[in-house]
């Protein structure tokens, strides 16, 4: 049962219709300096630079995920003046690195499992969720890399504009549908992933 807060982001798991997620990534360009720490799970955007950049907006109706927002990281590559050539499951804050790249999981039809900050109910399943808290350069763990974000259970909403839709409930012998904290498994919503929003990443 899935009882205790334990939140990790969005984990890549199938795409929609039950196509397996065969762990396909994009590499987008990550500026050297950039001043953020970007963690395993984190919903990115293609910034006005056309760098890659950490989604600080939770994608409520009042709080839309930019024009850009184009997947979730899972990872980045780098050469370190000290160690050489760097893969870390996290981008560490200010690293400087003229070859920097960050992995995205970029399919817009990708499926992601996500943990929930409170129970959700079989009612729930087609409805559209969001963030619980905005993403920041410390909704994450510097020790694992993964991203500490969850989704909001008090949120759960059939308008349009929100960020995600719940698709399906993670069942397994440790989770299940109206835990306490609930896994569920959500899709961006059409228009909240970039591919799929006609706006260009110059809006950001």
């Amino acid at each position: 049962m899935a009882t205790t807060s334990t939140p990790y982001g969005l984990r890549p798991i199938n795409l929609i219709g039950g196509q397996p997620y065969a762990g396909s990534t994009r590499a987008i360009k990550i500026a050297s300096g950039y001043a953020s720490n970007l963690y395993t799970g984190q919903v990115v955007k293609i910034g006005s630079g056309g760098t890659l950049e950490l989604v600080t907006e939770t994608g409520g109706a009042a709080d839309l995920f930019p024009a850009g927002t184009i997947g979730v990281f899972v990872g980045c590559s780098y050469t370190d003046a000290t160690m050489g050539t760097v893969h870390n499951q996290y981008w560490p804050t200010g690293q400087v690195a003229a070859d920097a790249v960050g992995y995205v999981v970029d399919d817009p039809n990708a499926l992601f499992q996500v943990q929930a900050d409170g129970a959700m109910l079989q009612a729930d399943l087609g409805m559209n969720i969001d963030f619980a808290a905005a993403q920041s350069t410390s909704t994450g763990s510097t020790a694992t890399g993964n991203s500490t974000s969850s989704v909001d259970a008090s949120a759960v909403v059939a308008t349009t504009g929100i960020g995600f839709r719940v698709v399906d409930f993670v069942e397994s012998d440790s989770s299940t549908v109206g835990d306490a904290y609930t896994d569920i498994i959500v899709k961006f919503n059409h228009g909240a992933h970039s591919y799929t929003n006609p706006v260009g990443t110059a809006a950001t």
